[in-house]
């Protein structure tokens, strides 16, 4: 059956020793099974404490990055591909076993141009160096397509597919996100049954990035294809309560949520529950 997650960001605004411990807490008093936890600074996680943490609460977790701005892959595969080992290193340190996100670019990185065929191929062969050192360790990677004000790179579902047959590694899937979905895709049902069994994991966020069901994301349509292609993988709320400094620049989300972070959990998560639930997912 599908899990259903939350991002730390929901509480938290970065991933600290203390920061980290605050939002595993909040987690588990949600109800989810998971928490995403960002690893945008692999070299300062401490996994040994986040591990007890994660198991005093009883929470599996994933985990998500992008890449920071030095490690561009296009421009910097080298840096890139050292960064990503770093950081799967950390997720199989607390056996979280997937690694998603913008795993091929700095998110806000804009060249004023589509990619280059020679961009695309570096992300490619860089990527298939990282699926084998993930594999070696059992960790599945998940690639997010992001809306072209993000990034050039990889946009829809359509285009991260070519990407994983480019890779050509068993543990490379697609990590959706219905934010993204709802600026880049012409629907969500299609997609998603194109993704069919590549999907390793979905973002469920709203189009404004708030409260499930306050928006224009289309659930209905959303889970009749994970429905579809019954899917089991983890269902994220991703939403963004706390603003990290690290992302505000990307996303732009400058302005004070009209929402608390507990309230974003407890009716985010009961909506995508309701919603499995309505369209036969068990």
């Amino acid at each position: 059956m599908p899990t259903f997650g939350a991002h730390a960001f929901i509480w938290v605004g970065d991933w600290t020793r203390e920061t980290g411990g605050e939002a595993i807490a909040a987690a588990a008093r949600s109800g989810v099974d998971v928490i995403e936890i960002p690893m945008l600074r692999p070299d300062e996680f401490d996994a040994a404490l986040t591990r007890k943490q994660l198991d005093d609460a009883g929470l599996k977790a994933i985990c998500s990055l992008v890449l920071p701005r030095e490690a561009h892959m296009p421009a910097h595969p080298d840096l890139a591909r050292d960064f990503l080992r770093r950081a799967v290193d950390q997720v199989a340190a607390i056996d979280a076993g997937f690694l998603g996100g913008v795993l091929y670019a700095h998110l806000g990185h804009l060249t004023g141009a589509a990619p280059t065929d020679a961009e695309r191929a570096t992300c490619a062969e860089t990527l298939r160096d990282v699926a084998a050192y993930a594999s070696d360790r059992d960790i599945t990677l998940g690639l997010e397509p992001v809306n072209r004000y993000e990034t050039y790179l990889y946009n829809t579902i359509g285009d991260t597919l070519e990407l994983i047959d480019q890779i050509d590694a068993a543990n490379v899937t697609i990590h959706a996100d219905t934010y993204h979905m709802n600026i880049e895709e012409p629907g969500f049902t299609a997609p998603i049954e194109a993704a069919a069994d590549r999907l390793g994991c979905i973002h469920c966020s709203e189009s404004d990035r708030g409260v499930p069901g306050q928006g224009n994301v289309h659930w209905d349509d959303v889970f009749r294809g994970l429905s579809s292609i019954g899917y089991r993988g983890p269902l994220v709320l991703e939403s963004f309560a706390a603003i990290n400094p690290d992302l505000a620049g990307a996303t732009c989300m400058w302005r004070t949520p009209t929402y608390t972070s507990d309230q974003l959990a407890q009716e985010g998560v009961a909506f995508l529950r309701a919603r499995a639930a309505a369209a036969g997912m068990p």
